[in-house]
């Protein structure tokens, strides 16, 4: 059954954290299908920033619709980007990658040129697509948007 809600609702309805990727990025897809791996209470959930519901949480966290050079995370009412984002996900994935956390304690002026260093580089070092992908079913579950089960 395909999601025909408006974007608004489906926000309305969430209740933990939403982990916005670019969907036709290599590497970002990597990360998603990592963090899956790595998130065994299935904490978060997952929206390309291309999607509308990727849209609607990046206007309504007043980021640009229509540049997609950063992860972003949505806990609540609160949104965090780049390094940052990355490292606030790391303290809820299982194993080791909690120990990264205190990264964030350094400055943002420091961490975030190593992101952007990546980001800024990252189609052509791992590719792209020309569409978002389509996860497979059982990651596709964890996707905040349903459009796709009827793929």
């Amino acid at each position: 059954m395909t999601d025909e809600r408006d974007p608004d609702e489906i926000i309305g309805d969430l209740d933990g954290p939403v982990l916005l990727f670019d969907g036709v990025c290599n590497l970002c897809n990597a990360a998603v299908r990592f963090t899956v791996r790595f998130d065994e209470s299935g904490t978060f959930r997952f929206a390309p920033l291309q999607s509308a519901v990727g849209r609607a949480l990046l206007d309504r966290h007043g980021l640009s619709t229509d540049e997609f050079d950063s992860v972003v995370l949505v806990e609540g009412d609160d949104c965090y980007t780049r390094s940052t984002a990355a490292l606030r996900v790391c303290r809820r994935l299982d194993g080791p990658w909690p120990l990264l956390y205190p990264l964030v304690f350094l400055p943002a002026a420091l961490r975030d040129p190593v992101y952007d260093l990546i980001a800024t580089h990252r189609y052509r070092l791992f590719g792209r697509t020309d569409e978002c992908q389509i996860p497979d079913p059982e990651l596709r579950e964890r996707f905040v948007e349903r459009a796709l089960d009827t793929v």
